[in-house]
């Protein structure tokens, strides 16, 4: 009679393979080109918070919006609101940017990239890992994952404050270069927020019935929509906002200087 993992300890331990897979197609293409290219996003954005150059009217880097000290240019500051005074001198994007890089960071589908291309835990699906034990979600740092739900509510705002930048360039210069890329990034930003598992367990995720709740079940169904393409979206407008915020910043430094820019 075969044993149970409960009668037998010794089936509880892993398979004793001597290779690291088994696997023989190029399984570690895809978490080589998510450390590139994960790895150029963080280079970047950490360029951006010591970089100036954010603010060419109408334009304003998303990295960087809204500015928040009343140091920053007028059109910078979103209805003025300016907390900080003028001794703040330093990037927007050191006050602001940890909301939508600690939604980004929380996101189920870069947790899945970033664990593989950065950890390698696993590096792929049928490829041991480097690492002894497995704990998962439950110690620190990795339990601040479940902070994803409220980072999902500040990137709501952001993804609005996007997209309020966007309409004004659309007033001030609709036919630029500039606005176009700004009104393309807004939407992508917040197709890939509301394509989130938190929105849509937010939506309608504890409803029982669903017939009682008709509205909110059509929310669900086009959310539910956006969410089978979560991944595409989440590196799509990873490279829209990048796009955005360095065409805006040469914008900016007059490196981009040509009619309609």
């Amino acid at each position: 009679m075969t044993q149970t993992a409960a009668e037998n300890p010794a089936r509880r331990q892993r398979a004793q393979i001597k290779e690291r897979t088994l696997r023989t197609d190029q399984w570690w293409r895809y978490p080589l080109v998510t450390f590139i290219i994960f790895g150029g996003f963080l280079v970047y954005a950490t360029w951006t918070l010591f970089d100036n150059s954010y603010y060419a009217a109408p334009y304003i880097a998303p990295f960087s919006s809204p500015c928040l000290a009343t140091s920053c240019p007028e059109g910078a500051r979103l209805f003025g609101f300016a907390p900080f005074g003028d001794w703040y001198t330093l990037s927007p994007s050191l006050l602001i940017l940890a909301l939508p890089a600690g939604f980004r960071f929380t996101c189920y589908y870069y947790r899945k990239a970033y664990y593989r291309g950065f950890w390698l835990s696993p590096p792929a699906c049928a490829v041991s890992e480097p690492h002894g034990k497995y704990t998962g979600e439950s110690r620190f740092p990795l339990i601040l994952q479940n902070a994803h739900r409220y980072f999902f509510y500040t990137a709501i705002v952001v993804g609005l404050i996007l997209a309020w930048d966007a309409v004004l360039a659309l007033v001030e210069k609709p036919f630029a270069l500039g606005t176009l890329i700004l009104v393309v990034n807004a939407v992508f930003i917040n197709l890939y927020t509301l394509s989130c598992h938190s929105c849509r367990h937010i939506t309608a995720g504890r409803l029982n019935h669903f017939s009682k709740h008709p509205v909110r079940y059509r929310a669900w169904g086009f959310v539910s929509k956006l969410n089978a393409k979560h991944q595409e979206l989440a590196l799509i407008s990873m490279f829209t906002v990048m796009g955005a915020d360095l065409y805006v910043r040469l914008v900016a430094k007059g490196i981009v200087n040509f009619p309609f820019a």
